[in-house]
């Protein structure tokens, strides 16, 4: 059965390229959200086996939905996908509880590296 993955960006093109990449590679995208605030209520209506959070977004941030999505379900795994320049926030994205992180621009084989890593799959 494949992975199930939401995605949590406000910019639509980073949506699109991570569908894309997690599609091409037999993922199964079951949403998508461009704030924090539908974050977490698709997380707990969805159930994903992995959530891309990016962290600066309108009406809650990345790092508030991390938190509140693991005070859900302690086992959620969270990606955060951050620009370069900021490592502070990335920092606390993790220390809120997120599995791993990448930053933005990536490409396709740093994101499988990292899914693969924190799921324990082959990329």
């Amino acid at each position: 059965m494949a992975k199930r993955v939401l995605i949590v960006d406000d910019a639509i093109s980073m949506r699109t390229q991570l569908r894309e990449i997690f599609t091409d590679a037999g993922f199964e995208v079951i949403g998508e959200a461009a704030h924090g605030l539908d974050a977490v209520s698709m997380y707990d209506a969805l159930r994903p086996d992995l959530i891309t959070m990016d962290i600066v977004m309108p009406y809650k941030n990345g790092i508030e939905a991390t938190r509140e999505i693991l005070e859900i379900d302690r086992d959620a795994v969270v990606l955060i996908c951050s620009a370069l320049g900021q490592e502070t926030l990335v920092l606390d994205a993790i220390e809120a509880g997120a599995s791993d992180f990448i930053l933005k621009p990536f490409h396709a084989g740093q994101v499988l590296e990292a899914v693969g890593k924190i799921l324990g799959i082959a990329a």
